[in-house]
């Protein structure tokens, strides 16, 4: 019902925008023709993780926490690529943002799978509030920081277990 409704208002509106397209006068004289020209369709926020990397505090978490922030990173990214994908219908777009889900599921893979030495397992926990985007380039700049940011730096302190074994 919904969505035939929309499909309604959708064929509406562009009737209202072809009259006034075509017969200039009667678009600056006709203001419900120039209220349907302003419609824009709803997109859904997603909600990107914080990035942002505090040296001093990073280095004072546990390796559980650390995984802790960044697997809950992860999902919250990995969320946030479904609802920036859902309203694309551009091919290449859609392509990208599809690899880029593969690749974040393959992260949360490695990093649940990951065995730690110290400490007992902790839930997921995000180290800040969470902003909310509607920009492609936003989760593309979150996903790119957070990899290279608390990913990386959490590898390279576990890459001392590498000579251990």
């Amino acid at each position: 019902l919904l969505a035939s409704s929309g499909l309604l208002l959708l064929c509406v509106v562009a009737s209202e925008v072809w009259d006034a397209e075509t017969k200039s006068r009667e678009f600056v004289c006709n203001r419900v023709a120039r209220r349907a020209l302003n419609i824009v369709p709803e997109m859904n926020s997603a909600l990107l993780p914080c990035t942002e990397l505090h040296i001093a505090t990073w280095e004072n978490k546990s390796d559980q926490e650390k995984r802790g922030d960044i697997v809950a990173s992860l999902r919250l990214l990995v969320e946030g690529v479904k609802v920036v994908r859902a309203p694309i219908q551009a091919r290449c777009e859609a392509t990208l943002l599809q690899r880029l889900e593969n690749n974040i599921n393959n992260y949360l893979l490695i990093l649940t799978r990951l065995q730690l030495s110290q400490g007992s397992v902790m839930s997921p926990t995000l180290s800040c509030v969470p902003r909310s985007t509607q920009s492609l380039r936003a989760v593309l700049l979150s996903y790119s920081q957070l990899i290279s940011g608390k990913l990386e730096r959490f590898m390279v302190n576990l890459e001392d277990t590498c000579t251990t074994q």
